[in-house]
Order: structure tokens, then sequence, then C-alpha cells
């Protein structure tokens, strides 16, 4: 199949919404409601404000806000100026913050004032705005010429591990990608997606913003994350489309009045560790009819999603097969590579890292582990770096914490691997119980998982918590489980 472009860079896909879908909703944000074509002019209004604040072709300016309308204006505003996006971390502190800003070489930096205590100073001469204050409707409407082929975004990685980095990546990508992604998750014109995901990150701000602006779908960002009040909202706003992590469908299974839910038709979710009773829950006792997986990956974009029609099994045990024009295949040391037009442009000032992630013939290696089927469906096994080895075998968490699921008393687990002196390395279990089994001990689940599964995949430990510690995007912190 030949992919022809409809549209060349994001600011032209983004302003002929107006003409597209008009009078259509846009965003809904609490009180504020705008048509896309509101949207629009509010939208070339901020591109003639940062015009005027001095943002010229491919100069960078940094958001660290959460969710909101004003996120939206600001970096589509940002992008018709021609300008180019650096989202930020909202759960990093000033001095994480003022890292990714500072090597960013952001030119201004939009924040929200005081949003979970944190209060930016940029370096001397980077003027620091309100995006709540009048700047953004300050601007004469204005657009600024820009190529495909410019970096559109730098998106740093979120830094489970190491110090992030930056991925650059232009237009055209993220219009190609994110186009067939509306297709294979089954967005439509008219569904109000609520956007829990955060626009910081890929799966909210390209599968969440970039999406709904190709599609016509009506955005409803959600700045923090709470059930009871997500739970309203879908009921209040009658939500069709609602992606996240994980975490976010473990807890509209736990919700106890379902028939708020009603009106939600599709879902989609990815992580290394989905685990099979999840998605077989979600179908069963949730409104979804259609539940996507996928597996991508800020370096480059989503790389492999389910495909309407797709069975059960196929849903439940893989991420899909690969995005037309990706690759997908298997090194001899089971790691993931990724090859393809949506791979990045490269990593901020950093050729010596993006040569060790894209080797020569254009391989991504994403750290990740995984096995592709006959039909090239490809199932994550866990990270090249959380896998163990028990006395001589591979044990994969993912696996581990997929089986530790389907134990009745337990709501969420994360498994690690841990020194032995006899076996070298073997599991322990950070385990979530539902609130109505309390009483379950670690002997009890213990000897529940040795009867399912292989000794060395057993944990020798288990440690109960309240909570597991989860980055911004839901996926578990691994390195403060110890």
């Amino acid at each position: 199949m030949t992919y022809r472009a409809r549209w060349n860079t994001i600011p032209e896909m983004v302003l002929s919404a107006a003409d597209r879908f008009g009078d259509a909703e846009a965003v809904v944000d609490g009180p504020l409601r705008l048509s896309f074509a509101e949207l629009v002019h509010r939208i070339r209004c901020a591109a003639g404000a940062f015009a005027e604040l001095g943002i010229e072709r491919g100069d960078r300016a940094a958001i660290w806000a959460p969710n909101s309308a004003e996120w939206i204006i600001a970096a589509f505003g940002l992008l018709t100026a021609g300008g180019v996006l650096v989202p930020v971390n909202t759960r990093f502190k000033n001095e994480e913050a003022a890292d990714v800003i500072g090597r960013s070489g952001a030119k201004a930096v939009l924040v929200q004032k005081g949003f979970l205590g944190q209060d930016y100073t940029a370096p001397a001469g980077v003027p620091v705005i309100d995006v709540k204050s009048d700047f953004l409707s300050s601007g004469s409407a204005f657009e600024r010429p820009v190529e495909g082929s410019d970096i559109s975004d730098i998106i740093f990685t979120s830094g489970t591990t190491g110090r992030p980095k930056g991925v650059m990546m232009n237009h055209r990508q993220n219009l190609r990608l994110y186009e067939e992604w509306c297709d294979l998750a089954d967005l439509r014109q008219g569904d109000r997606y609520l956007m829990v995901n955060p626009y910081f990150h890929t799966f909210g701000y390209k599968a969440g913003l970039i999406a709904s602006f190709i599609r016509g779908a009506t955005m409803l960002p959600v700045a923090v994350f709470d059930v009871d009040r997500v739970v309203d909202l879908i009921a209040a706003e009658r939500i069709t489309m609602l992606p996240g992590p994980p975490t976010l469908y473990h807890s509209l299974l736990a919700v106890e009045d379902k028939t708020k839910l009603a009106t939600l038709r599709a879902g989609v979710t990815g992580a290394a560790d989905i685990p099979v009773e999840l998605v077989r829950r979600v179908l069963e006792e949730l409104p979804f009819q259609t539940l996507a997986t996928g597996y991508g990956l800020t370096e480059a974009g989503t790389a492999t999603l389910s495909r309407p029609g797709d069975s059960f099994t196929d849903i439940a045990t893989t991420v899909g097969t690969a995005c037309d024009g990706v690759e997908v295949r298997i090194a001899d040391d089971g790691e993931v590579l990724v090859r393809g037009y949506s791979v990045m442009q490269g990593y901020l000032d950093d050729p010596a890292a993006t040569a060790e992630a894209v080797d020569r013939d254009g391989w991504l290696h994403t750290g990740d582990l995984g096995t592709l089927d006959d039909a090239g469906r490809l199932r994550i096994v866990g990270r090249k770096k959380d896998m163990f080895i028990v006395g001589g075998f591979n044990a994969y968490p993912a696996e581990i914490e997929g089986f530790l699921l389907e134990h009745p008393a337990v709501a969420q687990v994360a498994v690690i691997g841990v020194d032995d002196e006899r076996m070298g390395q073997v599991g322990k279990a950070f385990v979530v119980r539902k609130a109505a089994n309390t009483d379950m001990t670690a002997e009890d689940l213990i000897g529940w998982a040795r009867g399912r599964m292989a000794g060395y995949k057993v944990p020798r430990y288990v440690e109960f918590r309240d909570e597991l510690p989860l980055n911004a995007t839901g996926k578990v912190m691994k390195d403060r489980l110890h």
C-alpha cells in the first residue's frame, strides 16, 4: 500500500480542522467549550503571540503544564508559528525540569503556576509564561510556513532509568503514523475522547491531540487522574473513547456502578506488561466494543497495534502487528528491533547515544525483549534490563506478573530480580491486594503460584504495598522497588 499524505505539516492539518469540522465541539475543559472553528482561531492568535515574542522557525519552546485547553492552544500555536514543541513531564521537580529545558535550548517556557506545588524559574533571558494568563490570546492571527521534514517536537524519554534523552521527530512522521493509528484504534469523527494520558507523553500528545484533530474527535483533557472524577465525566459527557495505561482499566474494573460507563466504546492500552487476565476482564466486564493493544516508544511512536477483528487471544497475548511502513524483527538475543519511517531523527545533541540506539542499517534497538508469531504478531516478554536469571533459567517479570494477576486477591503486582547466594537471582513480587482480600499472606500467594508456573518463575519473596510507584505515564518505576 502506497501512503499518500493529505497534509505535509501538523499546522496545515490542524488549521484545516476549522473547515473540516466547523462548529463541531472540539474541546471541553471544565466550563470551557470550544468548536473546531473557535479553537483554530485561538491557535492562530497564539501563533501570533509566539511570533511577537520572537519565536522564529525552528526555535524551541517548552510547555511544563498539565493537560488543559490552554496546553492544546499553546502547543499548536507554537507549531503554527514555526516553533518546535518541547513538552516537559509534570512529575519532574524543578531541578529535573531545568535540566531538560536547559538542554533543549528553549526560548520560552510555558507553565501552569503552582501546579503540583512546582514553580519553575528559567535561566536569565528566558521568559516564563503562565498558560492561564492572557498571553495566548494576545497575538494577531498568524501562521509561518514550515516543511514536513522540519523537526516538530522534542520529547524527552520518561527516564525510569538514566538521564532523559530528547527524541526528535518531524511533522511528516507524526502525521502519517497517527493517521493510521486513528484507523486501527477505531477513533471516529464525533467521538468524545477523555484524555487521561499526559500531553507531555507521546500517547497523550500524538495518539491523543494529533489524532483528534485528524479525525474530528472532541478532546476532554484531564489534568490529574482521579477515578471518581473520571467516572463522573464519562457519564456526564458521554465519553466514547478512553485510551490509557493498564492501571486505568484496573481502576475502571473496580467501579461499583458500571452503568456510568455505558457510553464507552473504544479503548487502547499499551505497556510491556499487559496481563492476559486484565484484557479478558475489560472485555467481559466493561462496555468496550473494542480494546486495542499496542506497543510504542518515544523513539518510534506506535510501532505495532492489534487489528480490528483480531481474536480475543490475539489481543490478550500480543501487541499486534507492525504498522504500515514499519518493520519489526527479533535480534538473536531476543531484543525487539524496529525500522521504518517512524524511527526518530535522533537524540538531541547526542550523536553517540543516537548511534548506539539506531544501528547502521536503520534498526532501532528498543531494549525490550519479545517474540514474533507466524502471523507477525509481537509479544513483549519484558525489558532486557528487567530479565533476571534463576539458576541458569531466564525469568521475565512481565510473564510472572501476568500469572500472579490471575489470583483473585491481587489488584496490582510488579516483579523484580533480587540477589540470591544459591540461585544467583530469584524473584520478588510487590503486591497490592484487592480491598476485600487483605488477609492473603505471602505464603498463600507463593503456594498458589507453585501450582501454576515453573519453579524458577515462582517469586521467593512477596512484599505487600498500599500502592506501587508509578511514573506519570502509568508505568511502574522498578528502580524504586528493592
